[in-house]
């Protein structure tokens, strides 16, 4: 009987640890089946495409349901960088593979002006991932673009910002392939 007892103990006890491994937290955005990929072609980014790898890292670090990886030679992208003399502005995302896809338009009047070209590469890439802007904000909030200041170098999305662009890729269901808004960042 005593070995009985200690058996279902056992038992339970294993159950209990597999069953707390395997649940999700709380708090814990939903993770899709599968991580989703989204390239990015920036061959007509000129002199920004260092800049542009260090921001889609700077998301790539704390993202959960989403990758934003470099496109290889004469690979379909759903994130086009373009570097242009005027304001930075991008197509609002979220880009989908097969999908909705965004052109960022990386200005180089916002960097002739003294905005850090990382802080820039991320912000836009944020509104690619289908974050607003959220002006004004202070230097901390990633998506406070220009309200920052020149002096703001944070490329990092906080985790409000993280939450927000991992929900929009949480759920597989399709989104429309038109863009909704062509957001401009002058300040």
């Amino acid at each position: 009987m005593a070995h009985r007892t200690r058996a279902r103990l056992l038992t339970c006890a294993a159950t209990l640890a597999v069953s707390a491994a395997v649940a999700p937290a709380a708090h814990a955005v939903p993770r899709p089946l599968a991580q989703i990929v989204l390239h990015y072609d920036d061959s007509q980014a000129a002199e920004f495409r260092s800049a542009v790898v260090a921001g889609a890292n700077s998301w790539n670090a704390g993202l959960q349901n989403v990758r934003l990886v470099e496109a290889t030679a004469g690979q379909t992208a759903e994130i086009n960088i373009v570097a242009y003399d005027g304001w930075p502005e991008t197509t609002l995302g979220p880009a989908r593979p097969g999908g909705r896809h965004s052109t960022v338009y990386f200005g180089r009047e916002a960097v002739d002006e003294g905005y850090n070209t990382i802080r820039i590469a991320a912000h836009e890439l944020g509104h690619s991932l289908g974050l607003p802007d959220n002006k004004p904000g202070p230097c901390s909030s990633l998506m406070s673009g220009s309200t920052g200041g020149v002096s703001c170098t944070n490329a990092t999305p906080n985790a409000a910002e993280r939450a927000a662009a991992d929900a929009n890729y949480a759920s597989p269901a399709a989104v429309p392939s038109e863009s909704l808004a062509l957001i401009v960042d002058a300040p």
